[in-house]
Formats: structure tokens, sequence, C-alpha cells
């Protein structure tokens, strides 16, 4: 997130998880998705437990685990280690 012109970004990003869910109440709304093609990342990780239903979290943890039996591959940045 960059802040708008004329405002500090330090102030913004202390607002950044409360703009954020206001954000992601309105993708959601809409049906949308909170990735694209930059991914998730540690910065929506938290956002991705919240959002995405059961059944596409087990789905995503199997994908993980078929790719990456060891778990060395990004832990912890895309879903919470678990």
């Amino acid at each position: 997130m960059s802040s708008p012109a004329g405002e500090d970004p330090a102030d913004f990003l202390t607002r950044r998880h409360e703009l954020a869910a206001v954000v992601y109440e309105v993708v959601t709304e809409r049906s949308g998705s909170i990735s694209a093609e930059h991914g998730v990342g540690t910065t929506k990780r938290d956002s991705v437990e919240r959002i995405k239903s059961p059944v596409e979290l087990d789905l995503l943890r199997a994908v993980k685990r078929a790719i990456d039996p060891a778990g060395l591959m990004n832990p912890g940045k895309v879903l919470a280690e678990s």
C-alpha cells in the first residue's frame, strides 16, 4: 500500500490493517480475489486465513505438501505454519 499524496507514509502505514479490511470486505462482496500475479506473501497471509473457505485452505495446504513435503520452500509465507 502506498500513502496518498500529501499524507505521511508512517501515519498511513499505522492504518494499513484497517484499510485492508475495508478493501477485502468490498472485494469479497463482489466475489473477487485478494491476490493476482503478485501472489499473497506475508502481507496478506493472515487475510487469506480469514477470507478463504476451509475447503480452499485445505486445498492450498494439500498442494503445498505435494510440492514441498519437507516444508523447506518459504515456510509460513503464504499459509501460517500449522
